[in-house]
């Protein structure tokens, strides 16, 4: 069985990434399974997974905290992804 949803979220920074991770993990029941980074650190992804509505809760707060600190790029919702696209999400 897949993933259910996962939440992506591209900053500016890694401050702004870990303030953004760390509200989401505490806003929801996700987990983190992919962190990229680009630029030498200065853009960040972070990819959580969980249900539709955790997801969508930790991204807005994460968003939000994320905001604060530095800027958002990105923040998309990927309800029920391909296991061909977890594939790529996935860390190792």
């Amino acid at each position: 069985m897949g993933c259910e949803a996962v939440a992506l979220l591209e900053v500016q920074a890694n401050v702004a990434a870990i303030a953004g991770l760390d509200a989401m993990v505490k806003a929801a029941n996700v987990r983190l399974i992919h962190v990229e980074r680009r630029l030498g650190g200065r853009l960040v992804t972070v990819v959580v997974e969980g249900t539709v509505s955790d997801v969508t809760a930790a991204l807005e707060a994460g968003r939000m905290a994320a905001a604060e600190v530095g800027n958002v790029k990105v923040c998309e919702v990927i309800a029920r992804p391909h296991p061909e696209v977890m594939k790529f999400l996935t860390t190792g």
